[in-house]
C-alpha cells in the first residue's frame, strides 16, 4: 500500500518519531513517501534517500526566549505567497510519480489538504490533539488561560475531520471525542535499546535560554556536574561541559544522568520520562503545549515545573530527586507496540492494511 506521510520542519521532535513509525510501515511493505520542510526535510532525506519531497511550512519567530505572535504572522503572511506557489508545485510532482492509499499527518498541514483534495483516509499522529480531544485535568494558571484558547483553537483547525486521531502522551486522560486513541509517546529504537544508569551528571538540553544566563545559573551549583546540548557550544567551563550535538554521545549521557534540565519540549521530556529521569522543566513563554506538558511533570510527580531557570529552583528541584525517582518508578511502557497494533487495525479498516 502507498503512503504519504507529512512531517512539519519545525521541532526535531516531529522528525525523529516519525522516522520510528516509517521504518516500521516500510517493514510491513507499505511504500512510503514523506513530504518535509526545513530542518526536518534534511534530516528525513539522509534517513530515507529518495523518499522525500521538500515542501515549504510555517514558522515561529521567537523574541527574548519566547514566541511572538505577531513576528509568527509577519513571518508567515511575507513568506506565503512564494510558499504557496513552491507547495503547488510539489504538488503537481507528486501527484504524477506517487499514488497515495492513506495519508497520515504528524500535524502537517501539506499532506492534510492533499488527502482532502483526493478524498483520502487521513490518520493524524501526533501529541497536540491532547488540547482538542482529550479532557485535561491540571489547573490551567490564569496567565496561561488566552494561550490554551489560541493553541487549542490552532489545534482544532489544523488537520480537523480526520478519520482516526491517535494522541500520543506520557500522562493518561480521558478521550472526549470519537475515532481518537491516547498511545504512550513514540520512542526512538536507539533509546529502547539503551539501558539507563544513574550517573552523577545533570543533563541540559536547551535552545531558547541565553548562553549567558545558562553560564550565570549553572556554576552556582559547583558541586553538581552538567552536561550541556543544544547551544552550538563545545566547551568546559569550571562544572559546565558544553557538547556539540552527537546522537549517539546525547543517548549515552541521557541513559547515564540523575536528572535532566528542559523546556517543555514533549519528545525529550517522553525519552526523560522512559528512562526514568527526573525532570526540571521550564517551558518557553506563550507556548502552551510546553506548559501542559511541565505541568503533567509535576502533577505526576515526576519533575518540577518552574518558570525560568534558576539556582535555587535547581536547589529545590535536586532536593527532591529522590521522591522523583519512587514515582518514576511506576511508569512504564511497552516501546512502540501500542501504537503499532492500533494502526494496523486503523489500516485494516481502511481497507489498505497488509495481509500478513
Amino acid at each position: 500500500m502507498n503512503i504519504l506521510y507529512g512531517v512539519p520542519g519545525e521541532g526535531m521532535g516531529h522528525a525523529t518519531r516519525s522516522k520510528e513509525i516509517i521504518n516500521y510501515l516500510i517493514s510491513q511493505k507499505h511504500t512510503i513517501h514523506i513530504v518535509s520542510s526545513a530542518r526536518a526535510f534534511t534530516f528525513l532525506n539522509k534517513e530515507f534517500p529518495g523518499m522525500v519531497t521538500e515542501i515549504k511550512g510555517l514558522h515561529f519567530a521567537f523574541k527574548n526566549a519566547e514566541v511572538s505572535k505577531t513576528g509568527t504572522l509577519l513571518l508567515n503572511l511575507r513568506t506565503a505567497p512564494s510558499s504557496l506557489h513552491f507547495n503547488t508545485l510539489k504538488r503537481r510532482l507528486i501527484e504524477h510519480s506517487f499514488s497515495p492509499d492513506v495519508v497520515i499527518s504528524d500535524f502537517e498541514s501539506f499532506s492534510y489538504f492533499f488527502a482532502k483534495h483526493h478524498r483520502l483516509p487521513i490518520i493524524s499522529i501526533d501529541n497536540m490533539q491532547v488540547m482538542e480531544r482529550c479532557r485535561l485535568d491540571v489547573e490551567i494558571a490564569s496567565e496561561e488561560k488566552n494561550n490554551y484558547r489560541l493553541a487549542k483553537n490552532i489545534v482544532k483547525a489544523k488537520v480537523p475531520g480526520c478519520d482516526h486521531y491517535f494522541i500520543s502522551s506520557f500522562f493518561d486522560v480521558p478521550v472526549i471525542k470519537k475515532n481518537t486513541s491516547i498511545v504512550p509517546p513514540i520512542i526512538r529504537k536507539a533509546i529502547q535499546e539503551t539501558r539507563p544508569t544513574k550517573g552523577k551528571h545533570i543533563l541540559m538540553y536547551q535552545t531558547s535560554s541565553s548562553l549567558k544566563n545558562v553560564q550565570d545559573t549553572l556554576r552556582q551549583l559547583p558541586g553538581e556536574t552538567f552536561y550541556v546540548y543544544g547551544m552550538n557550544q563545545d566547551k568546559k567551563e569550571g562544572n559546565v561541559i558544553y557538547k556539540p550535538f552527537s546522537e549517539t554521545g546525547f543517548i549515552n549521557d541521557l541513559a547515564g544522568a540523575k536528572a535532566v534540565i528542559a523546556n517543555g519540549g514533549f519528545s525529550f521530556i517522553s525519552e526523560a520520562v522512559y528512562l526514568k529521569k527526573p525532570v526540571y522543566s521550564f517551558p518557553i513563554k506563550k507556548q502552551f503545549e510546553q506548559w501542559l506538558n511541565a505541568a503533567y511533570i509535576q502533577k505526576l510527580g515526576y519533575g518540577r515545573h518552574f518558570e525560568f531557570l534558576s539556582a535555587d529552583a535547581l536547589k529545590a528541584f535536586l532536593f527532591d530527586l529522590p521522591l522523583f525517582e519512587k514515582n518514576l518508578a511506576g511508569y512504564s511502557q511497552a516501546g512502540n507496540e501500542q501504537l503499532f497494533g492500533k494502526l494496523n487495525e486503523v489500516l485494516r479498516k481502511t481497507g489498505v492494511a497488509p495481509l500478513h
